[in-house]
This record gives C-alpha cells, structure tokens and sequence, in this order.
C-alpha cells in the first residue's frame, strides 16, 4: 500500500524518505515487507498521503512473521527504526551477532523442543534482523558479551571458531562496537541480568530486559535512566574496542 500510493503520488523512494524522515533504505525495507513500518512511520506517511486513515487502518492488521516470540515483537518493530542500540548479554552471544550454526544450536536446546519447521523459522526472522547492522549504518550498534559466554563452545569447537571469525568481521563496521566483559572483572553493574537500551528517531528511548519465559518493554524514564548509567559504568569495567579485538583474535588461535 505504501509503495503504490507512494507512486500514485509521483514520489520516488528518495523524495518520499525525506518526507518522512526515514532513511531510503528504510522505505524501501518496508515496501519491499522486510521491515515492520512503526507508528511514527504510519503516521508521517498518513500526513503525506492526505490523511485518508487507509495506512492506519492496513497497519492495525500487520502481523510480523513467524519467528519471533510475541513478547519481543513490540521491541523488534523498536529495533528496526532505532538511532542508537545498546545490548549487554551474559547468557548467550546476543541475537543480531549470531552465527546460523550457533543460532540453530540454542533453538535445538529449547524446551519444549521445537521442530525443524520452527527451528527454520526461528533462524530465517532472526537472519533478518541481522540485516539492521549492515543496512543501518547511521545507527549506533553497541554490545557487551561476556567471555564466559564464549568459552562455553556452543554448538563445539568449530562452530565457536566460526563464530568468533564473524564477531571480528562485525567489528569492523564502523557503527558497531564489540566489547568483552572479562572473566577476570570480578564485578560490574550488569551482574542483575541482559540489558537492551534503544534510541528512536524522535529521540525517546526504551529498555528490555528478557527472562526464561518472557520478555519486560520498559518505557518509564526513570528505570531507563538506571539501566543507562548502568550500561555506561559497564563500558567503562569492560575490555576497550582493542583489547576486545586481541581478546577474540586469541580465542580464535587458541581454541
């Protein structure tokens, strides 16, 4: 509906982002139906389209594809417009830096067991997602891993190799920063639990913190505050962008 009242309209994709103040990438992204268009976009669009109320209308039936659990929907729809994203991580490498094979490793492990349909699907929206840090190069990609997580070979020697190879390949955007939290930190701020941070275009931000079962969207200022300090204090406790690099480079030969 977008692309055809975009046309309708005589916009070319550049002359409608501006319009919307989304990225081209980001239009097209939503036309094309890899990304979900979030309100301000629906709404921006609206205004441009005349405010006829038929994207609203079309928005309310928008279901984002199999995959992705519903409590991290909401977010995920966040996540793919945001300016900033912060992620800190002590279970597992964190989704958007996942290898297929060390992904479909965790998704075998779940319980109750998923099938291979669901397992495929799981993957597929998750590889999805992956596409913000290359697509998105305006955004600020952060992430705190912790070593610990790293030397538990998930998915075995190999498949931890191959991971570590794709941490470095990623290190290496210039809007994505990969810090390790070492071992030998004995304490940090984040021993409570992950922490996700986001920044939208309208400069609001938003936290999510997941748990065995589901997920928590925060939206009061004063609890994101906490977590932001939080997150700030752990850059600082954790290895510098170099030393994390050497770090994985070691792994990778010593593994």
């Amino acid at each position: 509906m977008v692309q055809g009242l975009r046309e309708h309209a005589g916009l070319s994709r550049k002359e409608f982002a501006e319009l919307v103040r989304f990225s081209k990438h980001t239009v097209a992204s939503v036309e094309l139906g890899r990304r979900m268009a979030d309100a301000a976009f629906v709404d921006r669009a609206e205004e441009v389209f005349g405010n006829t109320g038929a994207l609203r209308r079309a928005a309310a039936h928008l279901v984002r594809q199999p995959g992705l659990a519903s409590w991290f929907r909401r977010w995920a729809q966040l996540e793919g417009a945001a300016v900033t994203l912060y992620t800190y991580e002590c279970r597992m490498v964190p989704g958007l830096l996942q290898t297929e094979k060390y992904a479909k490793t965790l998704f075998a492990a779940q319980l109750p067991p998923l099938d291979d349909a669901q397992i495929k699907a799981q993957w597929v929206a998750r590889a999805q997602r992956q596409k913000l840090l290359r697509e998105r190069a305006n955004t600020a990609f952060s992430f705190i891993i912790e070593e610990h997580v790293l030397l538990r070979r998930t998915g075995a020697l190999e498949a931890t190799r191959s991971l570590v190879d794709h941490l470095l390949n990623i290190a290496e955007l210039r809007n994505v920063e990969i810090q390790i939290m070492p071992i030998a930190q004995g304490a940090h701020t984040g021993l409570a639990g992950p922490i996700q941070l986001l920044e939208t275009p309208e400069t609001r931000w938003f936290a999510y913190n997941e748990g065995q079962r589901g997920g928590l969207f925060i939206t009061d200022p004063k609890e994101i505050s906490v977590l932001q300090r939080r997150y700030a204090r752990m850059r600082s406790q954790a290895l510098s962008l170099e030393d994390s690099v050497s770090l994985l480079q070691q792994m990778r030969g010593d593994s």
